[in-house]
């Protein structure tokens, strides 16, 4: 029976997800559909009740990620500690494992363009800030500081991820006084924008941050307000499309076996076409 894939958000016209997984089925010989359809949150568990056999499972993008956290059965131990589910699979009975592939394909973009993590900024409160976290933390981050609008869910992020015994020094700073916490503290070695491309156009940073890398998870269109700002100002800014290639392997490799650690057939050359379809 061929099997059906997708990616499931709001809007969801601009992704780029259907021909990097095409690319990926078709080095395995696989003659699986992956396709790209509008849902919103409300939508999402009467439209996963209604799918037939042949599909196999989904992507899932803004605003989706917490609804699939609730609504998936089985939990791998990534979307567990995040609340975060970007990719559902369908178990025998119907119901749905949930995943987070985020983490993952962050922390091997970052390792991949050589950038330090040690002291990292994570801009942003939201689902990618906590995969953010996570990822730096698992490439031996010693700081992460959260600077974000949203005052509580700063708070929340440095209480759930900080604290003693947990190897990592968690802080956080409200948006608006991010440039008097940089002056007061030590100089970070990255910063991580988990922002939508328009809400970083206008927020107020200083050019002695944006000397430090940037690794903007934003990449349609490239660069973003943000990477062009950081550009102007002497910076160097990293696009979030390895970060989607790396995610999106990780999920090929769940949706062909369910787990997403075990390589493919032809791994490395999976890979070489998913990036050249971006």
């Amino acid at each position: 029976m061929p099997r059906r894939l997708a990616v499931l958000g709001s809007p969801i016209h601009h992704s780029r997800s259907p021909r990097i997984h095409a690319a990926a089925y078709a080095v395995l010989g696989l003659d699986w559909s992956y396709e790209a359809i509008e849902r919103t949150e409300p939508e999402l568990e009467g439209f996963l009740g209604s799918r037939g056999d042949e599909w196999l499972g989904f992507s899932l993008t803004m605003p989706l990620k917490s609804e699939g956290r609730r609504i998936a059965r089985e939990l791998d131990p990534v979307a567990v500690e995040s609340g975060v589910v970007n990719t559902l699979r369908k178990l025998p009975e119907g119901a749905w494992a949930g995943y987070n592939t985020d983490v993952a394909g962050l922390a091997a973009a970052i390792r991949k363009a050589e950038l330090d993590v040690t002291s990292t900024w994570v801009i942003g409160s939201g689902a990618t800030a906590v995969s953010a976290i996570m990822a730096a933390r698992s490439l031996g981050a010693r700081h992460v500081e959260v600077v974000a609008r949203n005052v509580q869910a700063v708070s929340d992020l440095v209480a759930r991820f900080g604290g003693e015994g947990r190897g990592l020094h968690m802080s956080g700073t409200p948006l608006e006084r991010a440039s008097a916490s940089l002056r007061s503290a030590s100089r970070p070695t990255l910063v991580i924008s988990t922002l939508p491309g328009p809400a970083a156009a206008t927020i107020a940073l200083s050019g002695e941050l944006m000397q430090v890398p940037l690794f903007d998870v934003a990449y349609d269109p490239w660069p973003s307000p943000l990477a062009e700002r950081w550009r102007a100002a002497g910076g160097v800014a990293t696009p979030g499309t390895e970060m989607l290639v790396e995610q999106a392997l990780v999920q090929v490799r769940i949706f062909t076996s369910g787990d997403p650690e075990l390589p493919l057939d032809r791994e490395e050359a999976v890979l070489a076409a998913m990036r050249a379809a971006v």
